[in-house]
């Protein structure tokens, strides 16, 4: 059986943006925002450079969503104390709030992927989707 992966790939990309954004919509945060969200939990008050690697956004990309995030109060810019043109981010308690919601959100969209597969083929799932980033580095010179 000949598998169109990237085909398939691209379309369930998509397919499953458009049901997270319609859930914005409805009062969640993007995609974006929740990823910075999760990343922020973890490390509140990072520098915005350590964030954007993270989260595998370049700086222009990066800039935009932490302007969004912080208009829609979720976070909050702050100069670091050493270096004032290094800014760190800080997790409002509206961003906490919204965290937490998302996370609850997150583990229903995980359920609904991974329902009718074995532990063992999300296994096998997830590390091929892995190894898409190391084949593919986000730096990746070689245009070849």
């Amino acid at each position: 059986m000949e598998h169109r992966l990237v085909y398939l790939l691209n379309v369930g990309q998509r397919r499953l943006h458009r049901w997270s954004q319609a859930r914005t919509v409805a009062g969640g945060v993007t995609a974006a925002q929740a990823g910075l969200l999760f990343f922020l939990g973890k490390n509140d008050g990072a520098l915005t450079n350590e964030a954007a690697a993270a989260l595998d956004l370049k700086a222009p990309g990066m800039s935009g969503l932490v302007d969004r995030a912080e208009r829609a109060g979720l976070i909050e810019r702050r100069a670091d104390e050493f270096d004032r043109r290094a800014t760190r981010l800080w997790l409002t308690a509206d961003g906490r709030a919204a965290l937490k919601r998302s996370k609850s959100g997150l583990t229903e969209l995980n359920a609904r992927i991974t329902e009718g597969f074995t532990a063992s083929e999300i296994d096998v799932v997830a590390r091929w989707l892995t190894s898409l980033q190391e084949k593919f580095p986000a730096n990746d010179d070689d245009s070849a």
